[in-house]
């Protein structure tokens, strides 16, 4: 294999965050958690009492 980096040492780069680490924050999956059982109650409300 050739070597083109020139004595150079690699410059370590930061991967960029995807969608996954956004959904791991508690905060985010507790108001995500809030509207779904909001969505849910109504959609049980409307299929049942209406």
């Amino acid at each position: 294999m050739l070597d083109t980096s020139r004595g150079q040492a690699p410059v370590p780069t930061q991967e960029p965050r995807g969608c996954l680490f956004a959904l791991s924050q508690p905060p985010l999956m507790i108001f995500l958690g809030v509207i779904g059982v909001l969505l849910l109650m109504a959609a049980v409300h409307d299929l049942f009492w209406l």
